[in-house]
């Protein structure tokens, strides 16, 4: 497997709504779960300091990419893209009961802030989501991750993602929706 890009610099990625599934052959992926229950599936991947979330429900899909700017991605069920920069929210609604929500901020941090989150989050993720660590080692010594957490409800699913990048003391972190009702 190849090394992931964790050297990314936090405000080229970009976030992309798609209204399709996409293809795995178009990533490289870490780990990854697939959550059933009796009105979805979901999808997630964690592609090296990025993740993709698919969700199907009622012949519909759509999924969300947080991405390098450099990976190819296909247009066609583009719905949105934009950068990371700061912080953000988006909403969308589609036909037939589908609605999703995203939150999102970069935040950047002091050393010390940064290195008690960076070992918080990595503490919790032993327990909980899907977690990826990689080898690259950044500031004094951590290495990238990505923490995928989530909450899998009936009408409801709740995504919490952290990708946090040690050289750039800088952690993004996603909270997103996708409501069934």
């Amino acid at each position: 497997m190849n090394a992931p890009k964790t050297n990314l610099i936090v405000n080229e990625l970009v976030f992309s709504l798609y209204q399709r599934p996409l293809h795995p052959e178009l990533f490289t992926i870490y780990t990854k779960r697939h959550l059933k229950t009796e009105k979805y599936e979901a999808v997630i991947w964690e592609t090296g300091c990025s993740h993709l979330v698919s969700v199907f429900a009622q012949n519909m899909c759509l999924t969300e990419l947080i991405a390098a700017p450099t990976q190819m991605l296909p247009k066609r069920g583009l719905i949105e893209r934009f950068n990371f920069r700061g912080q953000r929210n988006h909403k969308c609604t589609l036909t037939r009961g589908l609605s999703y929500m995203t939150d999102f901020q970069v935040e950047k941090m002091s050393p010390n802030l940064y290195r008690q989150s960076h070992s918080d989050l990595e503490r919790f993720a032993r327990n909980r989501g899907v977690f990826a660590q990689f080898d690259n080692e950044g500031s004094e010594g951590l290495r990238p991750f990505s923490y995928l957490d989530f909450e899998a409800r009936r009408d409801e699913l709740h995504i919490h993602a952290f990708h946090a990048f040690p050289d750039q003391v800088t952690i993004v972190k996603t909270q997103s929706l996708f409501d069934f009702h």
